[in-house]
This record gives C-alpha cells, structure tokens and sequence, in this order.
C-alpha cells in the first residue's frame, strides 16, 4: 500500500495531466457530434472484436464437444449401412434407404422450450428445398416437424408442442401409438394408446413407428421412464425420456421423403 502511495506522489504532476487529458476528451466527444459518432464506432469495433474474440475462444473449448457428437453420427451411420445390408429394422424398413429419403443439414438460430407451443427456427429455406412438413432430427433423435418458411429460414413445430402428434412405437414389441407433448418437462414426452397387452420395461427404446411420410421407421425418440394403466380405456400412457436435450440444440437434419407425394395422392384418393 506505501508503494502505491508513493508511486502517485512521485507521478502526481503526470497523473493529474492524464485526468486532465482524459476529461478534455470528454467534454470534447460529448459537446460535438462529429467526434461522439467516431468514439461510438470505435467503441463498437473494440467492443465487436472482443465478442469475436469470445465467440471463438467458446468455440474452441466446445471443440470436444462437437467432436463428439461427429463421431457419434457417423457411428450410427456406419451402423444404419451394416444393418441396412443385413436387412435389419434398427433404424429404418426401407431398403432403398439412401434413394427414398434426402437429408439436408441445418443450425438453429432460436429455440424455445418453456412455453406450451414451442418452435425452433433453422437457416435454410425455400431456397434449399425446405418446405412444410418434413421431418427434423439430430444425431440423437426426432425434433419436429417443418412449420412455415421463405426463402432463407423456416420454423420447425417441436416435439414440445401441444398441437404435434406423431406415430410412434415400441422398438421391441413394434406396438405402437401417439407421441404427443403435455406441456410440462421439456425433458419427457407421452406415449398414449399402447394397448394393455404390450409388454413394457423402463428403459424401453421408443422409435418413430413408420405410419407416415414425414419420418422414415426407426428413428429414435427416447426410452420408457414410465408407465400406467388407464383402465377405463385399456391402454397404456407411457412417460417417455428423450435421448435429445431439447434446451440444447445446435445442428440438425431435414427429412424429405421423395415418396411423399404419391403416398399422399394416392391416401386423398382413397378418401
């Protein structure tokens, strides 16, 4: 603390210069427009180059992390090609699997999970073939369904959304039924009308059921947490855990069914 005393009583005339100084160039920037405009533009690069520079130093120590999740992808890829050729229904039915179905990579930009009807935006849009109703995904499973979109976004309706349904079912019994969102955790989703029968185990693996055009059979969604008996109805309600962390996503893939069409065609047909 003497030092420090000392050090201002050595440099007092300095010192009392640069607070000198350094209220000139106050009065100077406040009392002219000019020099204000220049100050906030300089104070906006530094202030942009340190963000820059935060943004990078976060992206680098979640390199792992992101790593990680490559390998894991690929892993499962690698997994979907053995099983494909073993004519395995692990992950999907189709045996033209890289023809029928065309993935699309994407980010997103916002996503909301707190609400009752929650929604994702990505940054591809009608310009990328990105259009209402294909099926989202990441490396760990179902995210939703595409929503609206123009030219460079689109929204996707999320799994957390009280409107969606989707098919879904037992990976081992193939019994099946509707995946919808009660509005409560966004760390769990519903199964309902599993019919009393089924037999169920925590830790059951659910996967999309196949019963549509928007999501191929076998994509994962999560494992049974629970369940229970509505006996009035016969069927099970089964509390499902996702295997996605739907508060942190980052990177996903659109699902377009190049089949979607002639199957819709042919449904309204039959109607």
């Amino acid at each position: 603390m003497q030092q420090i005393v000392n050090f201002i009583l050595r440099n007092k005339s300095f010192l009392f210069f640069l607070l000198l100084l350094c209220v000139s160039v106050g009065l100077t920037i406040q009392s002219n427009s000019y020099h204000k405009s220049k100050f906030i533009n300089s104070a906006n690069n530094v202030t942009g180059g340190v963000y820059n520079l935060g943004n990078s130093v976060s992206s680098y120590f979640h390199l792992k992390e992101e790593n990680d999740k490559l390998h894991e992808e690929n892993t499962r890829l690698r997994s979907i090609l053995n099983n494909q050729a073993e004519k395995s229904e692990t992950f999907i039915d189709s045996t033209s699997y890289t023809t029928k179905y065309k993935f699309t990579t994407a980010k997103i930009i916002k996503n909301s999970y707190s609400l009752q009807n929650n929604y994702l935006t990505i940054n591809k849009g009608s310009r990328d073939s990105i259009k209402q109703d294909l099926g989202v995904i990441s490396s760990k499973g179902i995210i939703g369904i595409i929503g609206n979109t123009n030219s460079k976004y689109a929204t996707v309706v999320s799994i957390l959304n009280t409107t969606n349904k989707i098919s879904g079912q037992l990976k081992k019994t193939n019994q099946f039924g509707t995946l919808s969102w009660n509005g409560k955790s966004p760390r769990y989703i519903q199964l309902s009308d599993i019919q009393k029968n089924a037999k169920l185990t925590k830790g059951d693996t659910i996967i999309t059921s196949g019963r549509s055009s928007i999501f191929p059979k076998g994509i994962l969604v999560g494992q049974v947490e629970g369940f229970k008996l509505d006996v009035t109805k016969n069927y099970y309600e089964v509390e499902v855990l996702l295997f996605n962390d739907m508060t942190n996503l980052e990177h996903v893939s659109i699902i377009e069914n190049k089949d979607k069409t002639l199957i819709n065609n042919l449904l309204q047909s039959n109607e």
